[in-house]
């Protein structure tokens, strides 16, 4: 036994000698650490948070620290370590978790243009939030921005809207006069901006007439690309001819279904709700004199809902300090428009 200790001294001499200063002690330090807690009272001691924490911490400032450890793994300090790491960090950003959010301003900018431009993406939505004065970088966009489909695809109304330069309509309506004749009114209907191209009266509808009409209404280079029409019989031959002369790929709805063609349906239920329904029509230029005052009234004057309150020759917003409200009468009084005397 004391040949032993011989030996054992020699050894802890000559690793003196090899081993700097610094790493004595901390081995030293180490084996002092394990024999304080193998000398508690309990069996299988535990190891307690301040046992962790200079492990994890001996683990960072000596590199020999595993050839004195006896009584864990070194995995487990390992583990500790990490432990403690996150521990820090999770009491260093106590209060203010994450990224800061996006103002609410912004956050309804981003998700008002990802829903009305469902083509658009994360770059797209930043590029224009810079240049509304918003320096806000990609990754929160992207996490505002509306979930959409793998396949993005417009709207009805978006696509309508794409083609309705395209279109025109045409449509007869029957008049009345004063002696129980009837007239025949013909318009043509133009549906960006709805407006009414052309329009005429006759007592005596023919085809030659109606191809007539229709070389007046697209004169040059106007002629739309689509032009739809109910199942009348008076479009015959000679107006198919004049189609196709101008250029024009003819639709024919299917019969008896008006709502096929909603622009003009509507535009001459408007015309007898607000002109025809009010007078008496005394014969052909009586009836052409009150078109062309409510025409003139339908374009300049007369607001739609679907040009967001506006004529189809938009008119300016006139603010109060411009002057006093004055009623200008339109259509022999049956309508008016109201200005600013300047």
């Amino acid at each position: 036994m004391a040949r032993m200790s011989g030996i054992q001294a020699l050894l802890v001499f000559l690793r003196g000698l090899t081993l700097g200063r610094a790493a004595l002690v901390a081995e030293n330090l180490a084996l002092r650490q394990q024999l304080a807690v193998l000398h508690r009272g309990t069996p299988r001691p535990k190891l307690r948070w301040r046992d962790r924490l200079f492990w994890a911490c001996l683990s960072r400032l000596w590199s020999g620290w595993r050839s004195a450890l006896l009584i864990v793994k070194p995995e487990t300090v390992v583990r500790w370590h990490r432990q403690g790491f996150r521990l820090f960090w999770r009491w260093k950003s106590r209060g203010r978790p994450g990224r800061p959010k996006l103002a609410a301003e912004v956050r309804r900018l981003v998700r008002q243009m990802s829903r009305e431009n469902p083509l658009w993406g994360a770059p797209r939505v930043q590029a224009e939030l810079r240049l509304l004065g918003y320096e806000v970088a990609e990754s929160p966009v992207a996490k505002y921005m509306r979930p959409r489909p793998k396949l993005p695809s417009q709207t009805w109304r978006t696509f309508l809207r794409n083609h309705v330069g395209s279109l025109a309509s045409i449509d007869f309506f029957v008049v009345p006069t004063v002696t129980f004749q009837l007239l025949y009114g013909f318009v043509v209907l133009r549906h960006d901006r709805p407006r009414v191209v052309h329009y005429n009266v006759t007592s005596a509808p023919t085809a030659a007439w109606v191809a007539q009409q229709l070389h007046e209404a697209f004169p040059y280079d106007e002629a739309p690309r689509y032009l739809i029409r109910d199942r009348d019989s008076i479009y015959g031959d000679e107006v198919r001819r004049c189609l196709k002369a101008l250029g024009i790929e003819e639709v024919v709805i299917a019969p008896r279904s008006p709502w096929q063609s909603p622009f003009v349906e509507r535009m001459v239920g408007t015309l007898r709700r607000e002109l025809l329904d009010h007078v008496i029509v005394l014969n052909e230029r009586h009836l052409r004199r009150l078109l062309a005052s409510y025409f003139e009234y339908y374009h300049r004057s007369r607001p739609h809902r679907s040009l967001e309150q506006n004529a189809p020759d938009p008119r300016a917003v006139e603010p109060p300090e411009r002057g006093r409200v004055i009623a200008l009468p339109q259509v022999g009084g049956l309508h008016h428009r109201y200005t600013r005397a300047a």
